[in-house]
């Protein structure tokens, strides 16, 4: 069994930073990828950011470049995902998900997820 454990979430303004944790623990043998998505009132939940496994490598959804920045421990079993200079539309839950083979932006293939954290941001 594999656990995903997001944290993190909050009230903010605009412009502000908050930094969401999301730890994988359980009967893991090696690193995970990971991927974060969000779902705004009303609407699809989207993609977010990803991580390959070994951290080299990393996507983020247009919206968000510039602005969030993904990072882990892998002692820790655990990916952070900074972000910076929130904007209102950014207010949704964020969903941590993990697989220990796909790194990418489809929902549908990642195994595990948490039961998200609520970030809003206020105008």
């Amino acid at each position: 069994q594999v656990h995903v454990v997001e944290s993190g979430g909050g009230f903010v303004q605009t412009g502000g930073s908050l930094r969401l944790s999301c730890a994988v623990s359980g009967r893991i043998s090696s690193p995970y990828a990971m991927g974060w998505f969000r779902r705004a009132p009303g609407k699809e939940r989207d993609f977010v950011a990803a991580i390959s496994w070994s951290g080299s490598q990393t996507s983020y959804a247009d919206p968000v470049k510039g602005r969030f920045t993904l990072s882990r421990d892998n002692i820790r079993n655990t990916v952070y995902l900074q972000m910076n200079s929130l904007k209102p539309e950014d207010t949704a839950v964020y969903y941590c998900a993990a697989d220990r083979r796909y790194y990418g932006r489809d929902d549908d293939q990642y195994n595990f997820w948490g039961q998200g954290t609520q970030v809003t941001v206020s105008s």
